[in-house]
This record gives structure tokens, sequence and C-alpha cells, in this order.
């Protein structure tokens, strides 16, 4: 799956509800609070972010939830697709494991479960899913790109 393909199945998610977007907003910061506790209590994190990259673990999660709230409010499929790139890139650059977005999607949807409201919950579950699903193919495209021009990857073995 390329790139192209990834935002032509970002196009068929449904836009969410206006209700929604505020409901989700307004329980943003808990609910990062909540992933942020539920990921520190895993036995395996730092094998999934990398030592002393817990910080910068809470840093995802608060700009995920920004970022989210952002698309909900006005779904934009390239810039979904683009950003997940960007991000699957730079977090794997600073030793981040492909592990991680599994557990950490995983995660915020068993909080989205708890703490939102059913209405709220079926209407952005199927972002979150979409993501899970193509975590292969974000792993895949991110790698290919590590060797691109100006990428963190590759900035950072020219400065050593």
């Amino acid at each position: 799956m390329e790139r192209s393909d990834l935002i032509t199945t970002a196009t068929q998610l449904k836009p969410v509800s206006w209700t929604s977007v505020e409901e989700f907003s307004s329980k943003r910061e808990a609910l990062v609070a909540l992933i942020n506790q539920k990921m520190e209590n895993r036995h395996d994190l730092i094998d999934m972010v990398g030592a002393g990259n817990v910080d910068m673990m809470k840093d995802n999660h608060a700009n995920h939830a920004r970022f989210m709230e952002s698309i909900f409010a006005q779904h934009s499929p390239e810039v979904l697709v683009d950003t997940i790139l960007w991000v699957f890139r730079a977090y794997r650059s600073r030793n981040f494991s492909s592990t991680y977005w599994a557990a950490q999607l995983n995660a915020w949807i068993e909080i989205y479960k708890k703490e939102l409201s059913p209405a709220c919950f079926k209407e952005i579950y199927p972002f979150y899913n979409w993501m899970q699903i193509n975590i292969p193919a974000f792993n895949r495209l991110a790698e290919e790109k590590l060797e691109a021009p100006f990428s963190s990857h590759q900035h950072s073995e020219e400065t050593n």
C-alpha cells in the first residue's frame, strides 16, 4: 500500500459530528492523562519507547490528542496520512519501536470506550481502527523515507 492508497482509504472515513468533537475536546486533557498512566504502567514500556524517551512519549500523546481533535473537526485525509507518516519517521529515528504504535492505539481505544459517550466513541473509533489496520503500511513507508534528505535520521548521522 502506498501513500495514495492510504489517502484513498482515509477519504472513506466519515466526518465526526460537532457534538462529538466538542465532547472529545472537553475530555481531551483527561484522556491524555489516562493514556500516560496506562502506558507508564506497562512492563515493556522502555522496550517500546527507548531509554530516556518517556517524556517524549507523553508529548506524543498530548500532540496526538490535539491533532486528532483537529482532524475530527475538519477531516483532511491527506493531512492525516502525511502527519502519521511524519510521526512514524520522527519517533522511529528516536528509537521508538514499531510495537509502540499498536500498543498506543489499543490503549486509546480502551480509554475512549470507557470515557466517551457511546455516540462519540462510535464516530471516532473508525479513525483508530483505520490507523491500526494500516500500521504495517505506515511502518514500511516511514522506513523507506528514513534515508531521505533532511530526515531526522540522516541529519543525526551527518552531525555525529
